[in-house]
């Protein structure tokens, strides 16, 4: 049923408000032509009563009403005055215009109106399609009384009134014509703008472009909408930083695991193994495949919760079997020397509230860290707060650069990317940002010497 109107309605914004502004004007001019033409009708009605008016205050002035009976004076213009004038003695039919029978239809109508003894006038249909106008006039002043029926044919108004008609009908079509292609041309110049917008908004989300429209020097109605558009560049940004942000961590926190993966098939494939040396390099690949399944759905996990704006899921994790395995799995083997790693845990259930791989995940860059950097030793110690725990890693090495300090925990940067190690600059962010998500924090002891000391702050279990 609505299929015949959907393919009626424009597809287009310009198309649509020139269509409602062609309908509203249909209207409007329909309404105003109306009302023309009936004030108009009215008028040339108007002018025909008038006339007759005046030919029946001529034909009075003939009629001799002093007598008993009413007596027509002739004069000069008698015949002029006689046509189409009927002229009554009360109801009696005095005189009619020649050629008029006296039972046709306009000597009746003449009649009616004489009977009625007033002033007055009626349209009557004297053969089709002709239609005349009758009035008439009481003559008083003597002992009698007559009354003068004055005719006129309206086919002369009536085709004027057509005239009439017709011309406007031809200017409404006109000035409709004329309404859609200005309507059109002006929608189409004020959409513009819009177009222009809509355009660059394209281009700039394409490439994650910093420019925006602002709210100056535009229109109330641009305004708001460049600053809709500026608010979901920004929004449309947001998730492209993201991306990028999720795609760098990913490929931070599986460098490990697959190197260690890499390392062990070199390693087994470089001279024949025994079976239990095949074994044990098959455990650790295991190991490390199982560590980049985590890896990947801590990350994900954490990814998908943030775009939901919501907590990361509750969960407790032991904190001793955690640091002592990351300990354990450790490279700290740099430039021929082995790194002495230190986990200082008390005895106890100590329990942090986070699941166990958003522990490792948080708390293993800042011991890849403190090894790459270290001179000789890490210490790992945990220890209980009022409200939560505190991880602290400590390393012996240089120390974090004053001038770095501002961007310590910026995704990408590094204090001396020429320094021979591999990373990207994206654990200590990283840590931070799955530290603040489950509720609590990373930062640096800016006071400490003699190395560098970071502080984890999580819940407790």
């Amino acid at each position: 049923m609505n299929a015949l109107p959907d393919r009626l309605t424009p597809k287009t914004l310009r198309g649509r408000l020139s269509l409602v502004a062609l309908t509203t004007a249909a209207l409007l001019m329909a309404v105003l032509t109306v009302a023309f033409n009936a004030v108009m009708d009215r008028h040339l009605q108007h002018q025909a009563d008038d006339e007759l008016r005046n030919r029946a205050a001529a034909v009075a002035t003939t009629i001799d009403t002093s007598g008993r009976r009413v007596r027509v004076v002739e004069t000069v213009n008698d015949g002029l005055l006689d046509a189409n004038v009927w002229i009554y003695d009360g109801t009696r039919l005095v005189e009619k215009p020649p050629g008029a029978p006296a039972g046709n239809a306009l000597t009746s109508a003449a009649g009616r109106l004489a009977a009625g003894g007033r002033e007055g006038c009626a349209t009557a249909r004297a053969d089709s399609p002709r239609f005349v106008r009758l009035c008439a006039r009481p003559v008083t002043g003597g002992h009698s009384a007559a009354t003068v029926v004055t005719a006129l044919d309206l086919a002369p108004y009536r085709n004027s009134a057509r005239t009439v008609l017709l011309g406007s009908l031809i200017l409404d079509a006109v000035m409709l014509a004329c309404t859609y292609l200005l309507t059109r041309l002006a929608v189409g110049r004020a959409l513009r703008p819009v177009r222009t917008m809509t355009d660059q908004a394209t281009q700039w989300s394409a490439v994650g472009s910093d420019d925006r429209f602002g709210a100056e020097h535009h229109p109330a109605e641009l305004a708001r909408l460049g600053t809709s558009l500026d608010a979901l560049l920004d929004r449309i940004r947001t998730v492209l930083r993201h991306e990028r942000q999720l795609t760098g961590e990913l490929s931070h926190e599986l460098r490990t695991p697959l190197t260690r993966i890499i390392i062990e098939l070199d390693w087994w494939r470089a001279r024949p193994r025994s079976a239990s040396e095949t074994h044990a390099t098959h455990e650790v690949i295991a190991e490390a495949a199982q560590s980049m399944r985590t890896i990947c759905d801590t990350l994900l996990d954490d990814a998908r919760e943030s775009a939901l704006n919501s907590s990361t899921a509750p969960g407790t994790a032991a904190v001793a079997p955690v640091l002592h395995r990351l300990a354990a799995n450790l490279d700290t083997r740099r430039h021929g020397e082995r790194i002495k790693t230190v986990v200082d845990v008390p005895d106890g259930d100590l329990e942090a509230g986070v699941p166990p791989a958003l522990l490792e995940r948080v708390v293993s860059p800042l011991l890849t860290n403190a090894v790459r950097y270290a001179r000789s030793t890490v210490t790992v110690c945990a220890r209980r707060r009022p409200g939560g725990l505190r991880i602290t890693v400590t390393d012996d090495g240089t120390g974090v650069p004053e001038p770095f300090l501002g961007r310590l925990f910026q995704p990408g940067r590094r204090a001396d990317p020429g320094d021979g190690h591999d990373g990207a600059g994206l654990g200590l962010p990283l840590a931070r940002r799955l530290a603040r998500a489950a509720g609590g924090e990373v930062s640096h002891d800016a006071g400490h010497r003699g190395g560098a000391r970071f502080w984890i702050d999580l819940p407790a279990g």
